[in-house]
């Protein structure tokens, strides 16, 4: 097998940078609106890797130059020459770095909208809540990266909990910022209701979804049940008087979704399906990839207290994530939406892993 040719590769991708540049400005690619979107989208891919060949040359010639600096009699030129070699090296290794991260192939949903679910598993009424506490902090993340959020279904319990939430994020690269927010959350609190002041441990499931365009599947509408019914508000109130409660079962899969918080049976049937479309596409995508061919269930979970990716402990204002090992005493604020402090860790560890990966292919192919 020949082995990986770095530089081969960016020369490769250089050429074809020049070529798109020359391209965009051509009158016939210009005049064809669908073919300059590709080549612009392709172009704007390409520039970052594209600077960072650059940066390299620049930074092996300046090695070269200081390595022969290496023989010159005068020992204070060598001297600096030695430091200079230093610092170029670790520089050079830097942008080796981001370089080969960056010819990493890209997972095609980052930049997708995301249908978030969050569920109580283990812990009643207070898995509830704190479901509801989760909702209101990726609210307040999403809020402060200018995102917008729709809601698609809830259950709500009697007192302000979440049996269920399902809702839509929609802002540039959502999914991206959130993927690695699937799996079980553990909660650690002294619940309201605990006379003796005892600490309970409940937990919460996350699935974070990409959302799929009617481009990326096609429904055959022979394999749905649509069935309507009439929607009852929490506790006798806002209740429906008409058939607006939408329930669709995708009869291949088994696969159901239920909507009902809005007034319209059209509108509900609409959310409903960005449900469905969301989780056929995530079924369809984990079937592809064998390494990751859990069924949707073993992505989040069952709810069980020790399946757990992160815990979230009151009493110590704490969090730990539990796959990098990061613990942060600063609960209240990330419970405000300064999600940023663990999601970055959490972005930089898997793409070391993807980095890591990337290498031993490259040594292997």
């Amino acid at each position: 097998m020949t082995k990986f040719n770095l530089d081969q590769k960016l020369e490769e991708l250089q050429k074809r940078y020049d070529e798109l540049s020359l391209a965009l400005s051509s009158p016939e690619v210009i005049n064809d609106r669908n073919q300059y979107t590709r080549y612009a989208k392709e172009h704007a891919e390409l520039s970052n890797i594209v600077a960072l060949y650059q940066k390299k040359k620049s930074l092996d010639t300046q090695l070269e130059e200081n390595k022969e600096l290496l023989n010159d009699p005068d020992d204070e030129v060598k001297e600096l020459a030695h430091e200079e070699i230093k610092s170029v090296q670790e520089e050079l290794e830097r942008v080796l770095q981001e370089i080969h991260l960056a010819l990493l192939p890209k997972d095609p949903n980052d930049e997708k909208n995301i249908v978030m679910e969050i569920r109580a598993g283990t812990g009643g009424e207070e898995a509830a809540l704190f479901a509801a506490e989760l909702f209101r902090m990726y609210s307040r993340f999403a809020e402060r990266k200018n995102w917008k959020i729709d809601m698609l279904s809830q259950n709500v319990t009697g007192i302000g909990g979440f049996k269920e939430v399902i809702f839509l994020i929609e802002g540039k690269g959502a999914y991206s910022q959130l993927k690695y927010e699937s799996g079980v959350h553990r909660v650690q609190r002294v619940p309201e209701t605990e006379s003796q002041g005892r600490i309970h441990t409940s937990a919460v499931t996350v699935a974070v979804l990409p959302e799929a365009e009617e481009i990326d599947l096609e429904i055959d509408p022979n394999d749905l049940e649509i069935d309507v019914y009439r929607s009852s508000g929490p506790g006798g109130q806002h209740v429906n008087t008409t058939d607006s409660a939408v329930r669709i079962t995708h009869k291949p899969t088994g696969i159901v979704v239920t909507c009902q918080d809005e007034k319209s049976q059209h509108k509900n049937k609409a959310k409903a399906m960005k449900v469905l479309r969301a989780r056929l596409l995530d079924q369809m995508e984990r079937e592809k990839q064998k390494e990751i061919s859990e069924t949707r269930r073993n992505m989040v979970g069952t709810g069980d207290r020790s399946e757990r990716i992160r815990t979230y402990n009151y009493p110590q204002n704490r969090v730990t994530d539990h796959r990098i090992g990061l613990t942060l005493y600063k609960l209240d604020s990330i419970l405000e939406g300064e999600l940023d402090q663990l999601i970055e860790p959490l972005i930089a560890h898997f793409e070391a892993e993807r980095l890591k990966a990337g290498y031993d292919e490259q040594d292997h192919g």
